[in-house]
């Protein structure tokens, strides 16, 4: 009877264990504060983009998504960190070489793929394999913060140029309009467009598939869905771009006064994502009515 009167001594365990890990956490946000500090000149640069060029300005806003994903995965599972300093340390060094290497060769890309693994070598040091686990997909999504290089915009964005002035030219053509393809140019009657690197659709690929993995991040969906969702980035990035151009060539074979061709135009221009989001979205509906859900049946 007196065994009952006995409280357990394992019990404030757990609580001790949960303090150190709140402890663990707000040293590895303070160490990703600094290093956020340290890389300023290139975010600097990047910020540049993201305010004056409408085709990264989702990079605003994929900050603030990952610190989402990292609230949503917080709220949900409880972390046991294992922590690998010396790990974590190695890799930082490794990184400053990486950042030399960056900043020699004036490449920001590369010292944004360091900042990337700086940051996977705080979650090491601090929570090991778990927590670099946990931070995988936030980190990750950052990479659609990270403007294009220069050469995969030209060796990329040429192809893509073809496809889109091939693909206008065909859906023209049928909407009975008498278009002809010359070169990256479609010629209807008097009215000359020119496919240019801006209309490649190229970078609305890059904000589209942000969209996306951002979407496939969030959704409880099978993997299969998933997977289809990801493989239609680029076909619905093209379908998009293609019917923006086709909009313009039938806007300037009617109208003639150049301030509303260039309102058309830019208001086509700024259409696209949505369009592309309503494609997303006809894509997700129809993959709920063909994807059978095992927990219904």
């Amino acid at each position: 009877m007196s065994s009952v009167s006995f409280a357990s001594p394992t019990l404030p365990a757990p609580a001790s264990a949960s303090v150190k890990s709140r402890v663990a956490i707000w040293q590895g946000a303070a160490l990703a504060a600094v290093l956020g500090w340290a890389y300023l000149p290139m975010l600097s640069v990047f910020a540049d983009k993201w305010l004056n060029d409408p085709q990264y300005s989702h990079g605003l806003l994929v900050p603030f998504f990952s610190a989402f994903l990292l609230w949503r995965g917080w709220k949900s599972d409880a972390l046991v960190l294992k922590p690998l300093p010396v790990l974590g340390c190695a890799l930082l060094v490794a990184i400053l070489v990486m950042r030399a290497v960056a900043g020699a060769l004036l490449f920001y890309q590369l010292d944004a793929a360091s900042l990337l693994l700086a940051l996977v070598a705080v979650s090491l040091a601090v929570g090991g394999v778990p927590l670099a686990k946990f931070t995988a997909p936030a980190i990750a999504f950052l990479v659609f913060m990270v403007p294009l290089p220069y050469e995969l915009e030209r060796n990329v964005g040429s192809p893509l140029k073809v496809i889109a002035t091939v693909c206008s030219t065909f859906l023209l053509q049928t909407l009975g309009l008498p278009a002809i393809r010359d070169g990256n140019l479609i010629l209807i009657d008097d009215v000359r467009i020119g496919v240019v690197d801006a209309c490649s659709g190229l970078k609305m690929m890059v904000t589209f598939a942000a969209f996306s993995v951002g979407a496939v991040l969030m959704m409880q969906r099978s993997r299969f869905e998933k997977l289809m969702v990801l493989l239609g980035i680029v076909p619905i990035a093209i379908l998009t771009n293609v019917l923006r151009i086709a909009a313009t060539g039938v806007s300037f074979a009617n109208f003639t006064d150049e301030g509303t061709r260039a309102f058309l135009h830019d208001g086509y221009g700024y259409m696209m994502i949505f369009i592309g989001l309503a494609l997303l979205a006809l894509e997700l509906w129809v993959l709920k009515r063909l994807v059978v859900d095992p927990s219904r049946t």
